[in-house]
């Protein structure tokens, strides 16, 4: 089991991607893919559209209720977002993500 892989969400370095929106990276492949918590304090948002490229992106809601632009997900919702779509991340009471780039 030399490739098998695990990770602690607490002890994932944090690293601030803009004010009240955080990354917790967990895991990384050769080709690019990349698994990661995103945490969204409350009333925090990201600044500009994020734009899913090169591949797609897949979101778990762990805990809140995060909001794409376009609706409300609570906990226990998944999102498929196809390579070229995009959304602006933000969450009016905070919320934990679980965050999965296939192809980077």
């Amino acid at each position: 089991m030399d490739d098998y892989v695990w990770s602690e969400v607490a002890d994932a370095p944090v690293k601030n991607l803009f004010p009240g929106v955080r990354i917790r990276p967990l895991w990384s492949g050769e080709d690019g893919a990349k698994a990661q918590v995103l945490e969204i304090d409350p009333g925090a948002s990201w600044p500009r559209r994020d734009v899913h490229e090169p591949g797609p992106e897949e979101v778990y809601v762990v805990s809140g209720v995060f909001n794409d632009g376009f609706g409300d997900h609570p906990a226990g919702s998944f999102l498929h977002a196809p390579a070229g779509s995009w959304h602006i991340p933000r969450s009016e009471t905070g919320c934990t993500l679980f965050v999965f780039y296939p192809q980077g």
